[in-house]
């Protein structure tokens, strides 16, 4: 055997290695994590100690990005994103569950039809929704919403230019996007639950709304958890839906979210140590939110 040979067949046995080989299969995930989430992470952290003026001008200054991040537009920004999250997560949680209820009884015809109608709007691009939805809630007597309000007798309103209703077209907004994909894991939960147990509930005279909460909502705890998880986060997470609804007209911030506020910080601002900052204090609120909701749903404590 020549020299090239052995060099081959050497190879192929490190690739065939079992110790070697577990190691050569999880390496694009390592190299994908420590790239893209592990480094980014640490940079975040550091820049949020320094005074970023520009490439090669960085100061460490401390905790003064954090001392001076508690201002009236970071205070106003954090209570947006809590009203916004709160209603999002009761809407998009309860909203959802009834409609897949109701489309997961034999009593609805033509179920599939339905559940593409309903996702059908979550492959809609965002800055088209955004656009209608703003001409719908227009300032104008004419616009839609306040063509529905001249019905019962009252008055035109700014939609969009107070924190109320501005609140209730965005939560309004992401039901109308995200409501038919809450309903698919809904419904993927309910029909894992094996029908015998409804069944005997109808032997033992149990009506609709006694079996949904003794059997289809224990049943669907798993997914129930998860819905909750993924729109708290993305209820925190929210930037794309407030910039395609006020675009550049936000009077006085009242759509901006702490994502739209790190953003302003970062790229108007130029000041990144800053948006460093607001996005770590971001992460901290988004993961102790989601724990006391874990804690509150049960989902540490051990089944009997």
């Amino acid at each position: 055997m020549n020299e090239s040979s052995r060099t081959t067949l050497q190879k192929k046995r490190w690739l065939t290695d079992p110790k070697i080989v577990p190691y050569v299969f999880i390496a694009p995930f390592l190299i994908f994590f420590l790239v893209i989430y592990l480094y980014p992470f640490i940079s975040t952290i550091l820049m949020s100690f320094q005074k970023i003026d520009g490439p090669g001008s960085v100061e460490w200054i401390g905790t003064k990005n954090y001392e001076k991040m508690w201002n009236r537009n970071f205070k106003q920004a954090l209570a947006t994103t809590f009203r916004y999250a709160f209603w999002d997560v009761v809407v998009l949680t309860i909203v959802p569950l009834i409609f897949a209820v109701i489309l997961n009884s034999s009593s609805v015809k033509f179920p599939a039809f339905f559940k593409s109608v309903f996702f059908i709007p979550a492959l809609t691009s965002i800055i088209v929704v955004g656009i209608v939805f703003r001409l719908a809630f227009g300032t104008l007597a004419t616009a839609p919403a306040n063509r529905v309000l001249a019905l019962f007798g009252q008055p035109p309103k700014d939609w969009l230019m107070f924190a109320d209703t501005g609140n209730f077209v965005l939560v309004l907004l992401t039901l109308w996007r995200w409501m038919g994909v809450n309903i698919i894991y809904y419904i993927s939960g309910l029909q894992a639950i094996p029908t015998d147990l409804y069944e005997a509930a109808k032997i033992d005279g149990a009506n609709s709304v006694q079996q949904f909460f003794h059997i289809s909502l224990p049943g669907i705890k798993p997914v129930l958890i998860y819905v909750i998880t993924i729109t708290v986060l993305g209820g925190f997470a929210m930037f794309t839906e407030s910039v395609a609804l006020w675009a550049q007209n936000n009077p006085g911030g009242v759509g901006r979210t702490i994502v739209g506020y790190m953003y302003l910080m970062g790229f108007y601002k130029n000041n990144m140590g800053m948006a460093s900052a607001v996005g770590l204090v971001l992460l901290g609120l988004v993961l102790a939110v989601n724990l006391l909701q874990l804690i509150a749903m049960g989902f540490f404590r051990k089944e009997d």
